[in-house]
């Protein structure tokens, strides 16, 4: 018996939370992009260009924002956030450009892949700058506290990714293994961008522990979403082709779930087609609708719900502030998000 879905949102609600979210981020946002673009300069033309590639492709800017209203949330008023704001996207994008390299991807939010246009050298090599800008810009603000979690994060980040390698190809791959993954490869940084505003805001150890438990359980939302997403989407919403983690052989929660609770012969079905590159349409259609009629999709969007109500409870230590109501809409927008 499949757990029941969580209580859909009227995309007319989702549209209305995101309106709001933006009207009260715009600033911010506004702030951040003119940083990063500041920082993309460089004296080989070539870093700027694939910089400005992955940079303009769509991102939501999600791990940066984080660390801005996190560090208002704790007392911070000024605008010098900017920078440790932004060190935090350049390593997002770092490990976006590896991870396409890795994963021999063609597309990137609907846009060609650094990689599919420059070459794999060049992506690589441009991830190396974007993470030592990183690391150069965090330096700048000479606190000790904030290095020792970037350079956790970096560390946990770097683990993650090789864990993913492990485990590529492998349907045999349990729940437990599949949250280690998530936990270093999304949730880490999430949580680590919470800290650090909070640390930069000069907020309490327990303000510091609480911002990383929303970030932690965020980013585990968000990546579940994502997974979810991968099975259900439109592939224009997505910017990738939809059903791409079972085609890079990628076992993700929707896929474990039917795995665990499918008839024999679909189990098998999905054994044939998994990881398979040359699998026909028709073929992963027929995966998809395993998936749907085990219940995957309901069971993974559970899971994220769990997570977000876990996010949110964690920052309930703090007063009403402005910043405090941006991340809970955050949190509830990440269940009903398309992209």
């Amino acid at each position: 018996m499949t757990e029941p879905a969580p209580t859909p949102v009227d995309p007319i609600e989702a549209s209305a939370l995101k309106a709001r979210i933006y009207t009260q981020i715009r600033p911010d946002l506004e702030r951040i992009e003119a940083e990063l673009h500041g920082h993309l300069d460089s004296s080989i033309p070539l870093i700027g260009v694939i910089g400005r590639h992955i940079m303009g492709s769509g991102g939501k800017r999600l791990r940066p924002l984080l660390m801005v209203l996190s560090a208002r949330l704790c007392g911070y008023q000024g605008n010098h956030d900017a920078p440790l704001a932004v060190s935090l996207e350049f390593l997002h994008a770092a490990t976006l450009l590896h991870d396409d390299v890795v994963d021999n991807a063609e597309l990137r939010r609907a846009r060609p892949a650094a990689n599919t246009v420059w070459g794999n050298p060049a992506a690589v090599l441009v991830g190396d700058f974007l993470y030592s800008k990183s690391v150069l810009m965090t330096v700048g603000y000479q606190n000790l506290r904030i290095l020792e979690v970037f350079s956790d994060t970096t560390t946990r980040m770097a683990e993650g990714e090789v864990l993913q390698l492990m485990h590529s190809d492998n349907l045999e791959i349990d729940e437990p293994g599949y949250f280690e993954v998530i936990r270093r490869k999304t949730a880490v940084l999430m949580s680590a961008a919470c800290r650090i505003g909070g640390i930069f805001g000069g907020g309490s150890s327990d303000q510091e522990k609480a911002l990383g438990d929303y970030g932690h359980h965020l980013g585990i939302a968000f990546q579940l979403t994502d997974d979810a997403l991968d099975y259900m989407g439109d592939r224009n919403e997505l910017g990738k082709p939809v059903g791409n983690d079972l085609r890079e052989g990628k076992a993700t929660l929707p896929l474990i779930h039917a795995m665990r609770t499918a008839k024999p012969e679909d189990r098998r079905t999905i054994q044939r087609v998994f990881g398979s590159a040359a699998a026909s349409p028709e073929a992963f259609e027929t995966v998809r609708r395993i998936v749907h009629g085990s219940g995957g999709i309901e069971y993974t969007l559970q899971r994220a719900l769990e997570h977000v109500a876990t996010a949110k409870t964690a920052l309930s230590i703090f007063p009403e502030h402005p910043s405090r109501g941006i991340l809970l809409d955050i949190a509830d927008y990440v269940l009903c998000r398309k992209t």
